[in-house]
């Protein structure tokens, strides 16, 4: 772990910490001084196991149940950065989808981002503070199959760009990922994904995976989490609106 302090007695929310990614960027916010995490996933294991060294709440239930926001603006005052970073994988031809399907993912990956976004913004209006929305390169390049999570994160993407133009009279940054292949259990959800690792085992599954990538492999959720921080901190002062394309070069 670094002992970079550039995040010492802020207060940050997280969403989806309770593995991948989020878990990843809650772990190097404690690590880099922050006072305080507010961290929200569907899985209360996933982020009593992170055992992190500063003060944790933590909300268990959907970021896309309203109600949940309701009850945590209050607590969100002060509030210095967000990661709204929860999602779900989502599979399926357009023609043969279920519309239930489209919405499930929809609900997450952008009702979900959306009602993140918003409390953290009012909790922000104040004092100013910046975000980081976790995109996906499937965002900018089509790839059949994953129509509901593709689109759903071309959505979050240019909300990431209103929100940053919304935001910045109030001294407030919005900028987004957009990773690649990164190695986590989000992969878990496709039965393709499953078969294969049945057949072949975990590690020669995504290695197989990551062969369409330039770099021929995909990222850890610490590689991506270190490029989050630096977007969110103040060493990435005069980004605003920008979709960071971390991929290995699997957009080129």
């Amino acid at each position: 772990m670094t002992d970079i302090q550039d995040f010492k007695g802020r207060t940050a929310l997280v969403t989806g910490a309770g593995s991948g990614i989020g878990a990843a960027c809650a772990k190097a916010l404690a690590a880099r001084g922050a006072a305080k995490l507010i961290l929200v996933d569907v899985s209360e294991t996933g982020m009593s196991a992170l055992d992190l060294d500063c003060d944790v709440e933590m909300v268990v239930g959907s970021v896309a149940d309203e109600a949940l926001w309701t009850a945590l603006e209050p607590k969100l005052t002060g509030l210095d950065h967000a990661i709204a970073n929860a999602g779900v994988g989502g599979h399926g031809q357009i023609a043969a989808l279920d519309f239930a399907e489209w919405r499930r993912v929809m609900d997450v990956n952008l009702d979900g981002v959306f009602l993140t976004m918003r409390a953290a913004m009012r909790a922000m209006k104040k004092s100013g503070g910046s975000a980081v929305i976790t995109s996906s390169s499937t965002g900018t390049k089509p790839i059949a199959g994953i129509g509901p999570y593709g689109v759903a994160k071309a959505a979050v993407s240019h909300l990431t760009r209103i929100a940053a133009l919304e935001g910045a009279p109030n001294n407030i940054r919005v900028n987004a990922i957009a990773p690649g292949g990164v190695d986590t259990a989000i992969w878990e959800s496709s039965d393709d994904f499953k078969r294969s690792v049945e057949a072949s085992g975990r590690d020669a599954t995504i290695k197989n995976m990551a062969s369409t990538t330039p770099l021929g492999r995909f990222a850890t959720s610490e590689e991506i989490a270190g490029t989050i921080l630096y977007m969110l901190s103040d060493a990435g002062s005069n980004l605003t609106g920008h979709i960071m394309i971390s991929d290995g070069g699997f957009t080129l």
